[in-house]
């Protein structure tokens, strides 16, 4: 199904928001208010909005260092994610979790991860646990084309195929693992073609096109909740920005070439996504008052970040260990 008018409008706005808020982090970190470093998911904003309006509030996702527009897109607020990149108490882990461990369960966040491929893990059993309860809930689990390359990738594919469970393998190839072009350090052309090796489908979509992603996600989303198993989703898409803000710093050499990143940037699929709007009939109003909605939204949330206290040292050691003992029988579900 095709997304409706209101629909596209809340993914225009979630695309903008999330390029907002990645455009000033490294704002705020430079003045002092912020924290690390900012993995920058400027340019590839059609992937997270794309699959997540395939989804509903109950799905759950698994995301990456580069998460922050995971997160957004999933429902994520930016002044609690801004106040989390600033280590406050008001934070969606009271600040003790950062950039790259952002979690909100509200919101079927279960973690943007530090640790490459790390995450897909963890959707593994989420996935497990909605097939064992039966809430026909489904899990995304973001990776890159680095981690596409990790063993922990193919282990989980391969389970989840036996399983048959609810969950989307959904790769973003951003063409570049740090500074490793993955034409190089990857055997195929197309990753999604290693579904096949796992019995499940394997599907590339242009990452750049909202709208491909979107149906893509949507009937992988079908086929899990159906009980068909998982889906391999390759999006290729492209970073505009370096690894994280200050990389350059530290790394000197060149390993992409300026025209390379300019022919991507031309497809950027905001100003894309705008002028498809604008030809379907939308006014340019609409446009302009979603673009203000937006920068009043990040100005608020860079003032709640600003105004939020930083947690009491007694919050230290709390939230380290769950108090919650389960047991689950693997048989006979």
């Amino acid at each position: 199904m095709a997304l409706n008018r209101e629909q596209k409008l809340k993914a225009y706005k979630d695309m903008l928001l999330i390029r907002q808020f990645e455009s000033k982090l490294p704002v705020l970190i430079a003045e002092g208010h912020a924290w690390g470093e900012a993995h920058q998911y400027i340019g590839q904003e059609a992937v997270a909005v794309g699959v997540s309006s395939a989804l509903t509030k109950e799905d759950s996702v698994t995301s990456t260092h580069r998460g922050h527009g995971h997160l957004i897109a999933k429902g994520g607020e930016v002044k609690y994610m801004f106040a989390e990149l600033a280590g406050k108490a008001t934070g969606y882990c009271k600040g003790k979790g950062g950039s790259m461990h952002i979690t909100s369960l509200e919101h079927g966040i279960y973690g943007a991860n530090g640790m490459v491929g790390q995450g897909v893990c963890i959707a593994l059993g989420v996935a497990f646990a909605n097939k064992y309860k039966k809430d026909h809930t489904v899990t995304v689990a973001y990776f890159g084309d680095g981690a596409a390359n990790e063993g922990t990738i193919h282990e989980c594919m391969n389970l989840a195929s036996i399983l048959k469970l609810p969950i989307i393998f959904l790769c973003e190839n951003n063409k570049y693992a740090i500074t490793t072009d993955a034409d190089y350090a990857t055997s195929v052309k197309d990753i999604s073609v290693r579904a096949a090796g796992y019995n499940m489908p394997g599907v590339t979509v242009d990452g750049m096109d909202i709208e491909a992603v979107h149906a893509a996600t949507l009937e992988a989303v079908n086929r899990a909740r159906a009980g068909e198993g998982p889906t391999l989703i390759e999006a290729k898409c492209y970073r505009f920005f370096d690894h994280f803000n200050s990389y350059p710093k530290i790394c000197p050499f060149r390993y992409r070439k300026e025209e390379e990143i300019e022919e991507w940037k031309k497809r950027d699929p905001i100003p894309a996504f705008e002028q498809k709007l604008l030809a379907e009939g939308v006014a340019q109003e609409e446009l302009d008052s979603i673009i203000t909605d937006v920068d009043k939204e990040i100005e608020e949330g860079v003032q709640f970040m600003i105004d939020s206290p930083y947690p009491d040292m007694s919050e230290a050691y709390t939230d380290m260990y769950t108090d919650k003992h389960y047991t689950m029988p693997i048989r006979g579900w």
